[in-house]
C-alpha cells in the first residue's frame, strides 16, 4: 500500500511540476514522464533476477524500499540537479520493490491453497487503498506548501510501510521472502516443448497489446492530466480542487469495481459461461477506447472555448478501469496458468516490461497533445485502441488453442 501511495503520489505530480513548476514544454514533460514511468516497470526484470539470484525477497524488499522513500526525500531538495537524481533512485528502488512484493504474496500459499486467489484480491484492493489516498495527499501539500512538500510525502509514506513491515515481519510473515537464493519450484515438466513454445509465443503476442493498453491508460498522468488543469471546472462552490486529486479516481475505481467483477467472473465460471482471458482483454481494450470518445467530447468543448465540466473526466477514468478490471488482474493470472513454469518468472517479468514500454509510448504519444486540437488527439488515442481491440478479438480463436497445455 506505502509503496504504491509513493508511486501515486509522484505520478499525479511529476508532469504538473515539470510545466507549471519548472516551466517545460508539455513535449519535454511528456517525454520525461514517459521514460520515467517506463523505466519505473522495465528495470523488474533486474529486481526478480537479482531477488532470485542473490538477495531473496526480504532483503529485495527493504533494500528496494529504502532506496524509494530515499529518492522521494532527494525529490524534496527545490533544485533542479536533484530532480534526475531522485527519479533515478525511485525507478532502481521500484524495480527491487514491486515484483518481489508480488512473489511475496504467493509465498504466502501452498500450491494448492484454495485461499490464493482471495488473498491476491485484498493485495490488489490494498495498494489501490494508497494509490487512492496519495494524490489527494501530495495534490493537497503542493498546492499549499510547496512542490516538493508533496514529493516528500511520498518518501514518507514508503518509510512508514517499510517501519509496519520490519515490525510485524517475523510474527505474521514467518520464514516468508528468506528461501535460499536461486530456488526453484517443481511443476509442468510433463509439457511438450511444442506445446511450451506456442505458449510462450501467444504470450508474447498477448503482451504486444498489454503495451497498447497501458500507453492509453497512462495518458491520465501526462495528457489528461494537463487537460483537467487547463481546460476542466474544478471548482466545488468558491474551493478549488487540486488538479492531482483527479488521480485518485481510478484507484478507488478499483476498490469499488474488484470485487464486483471478482464476482462476476466466479458467477460466470459456475454457469461455465465465463469468457477466456484474450477475450476479456479484448474487452478492456474496447472500454479503453470508449472512455477516449468520452475524452474526445470534453476535448470538443475545451476546443470551441469553453471549459468541460468535470464529470467528462471522472466518467473517462471510471470506464477505463472497467477495462482495467478486464485485463490487469486477468492478465497476470494468465500468466501464472499459461506460462512454462521453468520460464514463469522470466515471462511475469516480461509482463512488466510490456506495461514499461506502454508507459513509454504514452509519454511520447502524449508529446504530440499540444500539436492538435484535444478532440482529435483524444480521437486518435482512441482509435489506436480501438484498432487494437479488433486485431485481437479475430486473434483469439488462435490464442486459445496455442495455450492449451498439452502433455
Amino acid at each position: 500500500m506505502w509503496e504504491r501511495f509513493s508511486y501515486y503520489g509522484m505520478r499525479a505530480l511529476l508532469v504538473l511540476y515539470l510545466v507549471n513548476g519548472l516551466h517545460w514544454s508539455d513535449r519535454d514533460a511528456a517525454n520525461l514522464y514517459g521514460t520515467y514511468t517506463g523505466l519505473v516497470y522495465g528495470v523488474q526484470i533486474v529486481g526478480g533476477f537479482l531477488a532470485d539470484r542473490f538477495l531473496g525477497t526480504r532483503r529485495s524488499l527493504l533494500i528496494g524500499g529504502a532506496i524509494i522513500a530515499l529518492g522521494h526525500f532527494v525529490l524534496a531538495v527545490p533544485t533542479g540537479a536533484m530532480l534526475y537524481l531522485g527519479l533515478g533512485l525511485v525507478v532502481a528502488g521500484t524495480g527491487l520493490f514491486k515484483p518481489n512484493v508480488s512473489t511475496m504474496v504467493g509465498q504466502l500459499y501452498a500450491p494448492e491453497d484454495t485461499r490464493r486467489d482471495a488473498g491476491f484480491t485484498i493485495f490488489y484492493m490494498g495498494i489501490n487503498v494508497g494509490a487512492t489516498a496519495a494524490p489527494l495527499v501530495t495534490g493537497y501539500l503542493a498546492a499549499t506548501l510547496g512542490w516538493h512538500w508533496g514529493f516528500g510525502a511520498a518518501g514518507v509514506g514508503m518509510v512508514l510501510g517499510l517501519i509496519i513491515y520490519v515490525w510485524g515481519r517475523n510474527t505474521y510473515l514467518p520464514g516468508i521472502g528468506i528461501d535460499p537464493p536461486g530456488k526453484k519450484v517443481g511443476g509442468d515438466t510433463s509439457a511438450s516443448d511444442s506445446s511450451a513454445t506456442r505458449r510462450i509465443l501467444a504470450l508474447l503476442l498477448l503482451f504486444a497489446f498489454v503495451g497498447v493498453f497501458w500507453m492509453g491508460y497512462d495518458q491520465a498522468g501526462t495528457s489528461v492530466n494537463l487537460f483537467t488543469d487547463r481546460h476542466v471546472d474544478r471548482h466545488i462552490g468558491s474551493f478549488e480542487t487540486p488538479t492531482a486529486w483527479y488521480q485518485s479516481v481510478q484507484p478507488f475505481a478499483v476498490l469499488v469495481f474488484a470485487p464486483i467483477f471478482a464476482a462476476l467472473w466466479a458467477m460466470l465460471s459456475r454457469r461455465n459461461r465465463e469468457p477466456s482471458t484474450p477475450t476479456k482483454m479484448a474487452l478492456g481494450l474496447g472500454l479503453l477506447a470508449l472512455s477516449f470518445v468520452v475524452l474526445a467530447m470534453a476535448g470538443r468543448i475545451a476546443d470551441s472555448g469553453g471549459t468541460a465540466g468535470p464529470w467528462w473526466i471522472v466518467a473517462a477514468y471510471v470506464i477505463q478501469v472497467l477495462g482495467e478490471m478486464c485485463v490487469s488482474p486477468v492478465g497476470l493470472s494468465y500468466v501464472t496458468k499459461v506460462a512454462p513454469v521453468k520460464y514463469a518468472s522470466l515471462l511475469m517479468a516480461a509482463w512488466f516490461l510490456a506495461t514499461g514500454v506502454g508507459d513509454k509510448f504514452a509519454g511520447m504519444v502524449a508529446a504530440i497533445a499540444s500539436t492538435m486540437p484535444a478532440e482529435k488527439f483524444f480521437y486518435l488515442v482512441g482509435g489506436i485502441a480501438g484498432v487494437a481491440t479488433v486485431v485481437l478479438a479475430l486473434i483469439v480463436p488462435w490464442l486459445k488453442k496455442a495455450t492449451i497445455r498439452r502433455a
